[in-house]
């Protein structure tokens, strides 16, 4: 079953390398003991199968999102009110769930749209950094030469284990038009993972940028996914 794979998957994940200096790795699966409960539950119910599904790759987790719950784009409040899971004294909003969860309403349902697809990233752990405050902030894997090259191999060992799952390999869907397209596109040159990547707008772009195209971009991401 996808959910077995998927779970084991996630519990093992676990950065061995090297990071530059004032960068710190987040891993949910490892830093809080609630978590894996929560994406057992989470799989087991909308992966409990071995359909086939499309792999939808964003960057990285981020700090209110899958850094914290350890489901893609899944902030506490989508957790609850889409998903029916909660995960004890933890409150997160983040914007780019906001569009995800409208985009999969939009698509017939989570049940529906976990069914055909499976999100994930192209760096299945995410990264903070200080910020000139002091404040902890999100970094992307992109975001300096150093860290891509300091992460590529664990990338490289995160898809190839993730694809040995079974998903189909014709299209990827990555989210990011622009850093994170160009090096999964670079990777995939090398590695032949994937047919064609689509490359779509990044939630977190369009909540910042694009909020009033919104329903646009929807549409978008609706009309990619219905031409498989």
């Amino acid at each position: 079953m996808f959910a077995e794979k998927i779970i084991g998957f996630l519990k093992g994940l676990e950065f061995k390398g090297s990071l530059p200096e004032g960068i710190s790795i987040m891993n949910p699966y490892r830093g809080n003991p609630e978590i894996i409960p929560v994406i057992s539950h989470f799989y087991n119910k909308f992966y409990n199968n071995n359909n086939s599904r499309y792999l939808i790759l964003g960057i990285n987790p981020g700090r209110f999102g899958a850094g914290v719950t350890g489901i893609p784009f899944t902030d506490s409040k989508r957790l609850s009110e889409k998903c029916g899971l909660e995960i004890p004294d933890l409150h997160t909003y983040e914007t780019s769930s906001v569009f995800v969860y409208e985009m999969i309403d939009a698509f017939g349902g989570v049940e529906k749209f976990y069914n055909k697809f499976f999100i994930s990233a192209v760096c299945p752990l995410g990264f903070t950094t200080l910020s000139n405050k002091g404040k902890s902030i999100n970094y992307n894997y992109y975001d300096s030469k150093y860290l891509t090259e300091a992460v590529k191999d664990f990338i490289i060992e995160s898809l190839s284990s993730q694809l040995a799952f079974g998903f189909e390999r014709d299209t990827c869907f990555c989210l990011g038009t622009g850093k994170n397209h160009k090096f999964l596109v670079q990777l995939n040159n090398e590695l032949k993972l994937f047919d064609r990547i689509v490359p779509l707008e990044h939630p977190r772009y369009i909540m910042q940028y694009k909020t009033k195209q919104k329903d646009f971009y929807i549409q978008k991401y609706i009309e990619e996914f219905q031409k498989l």
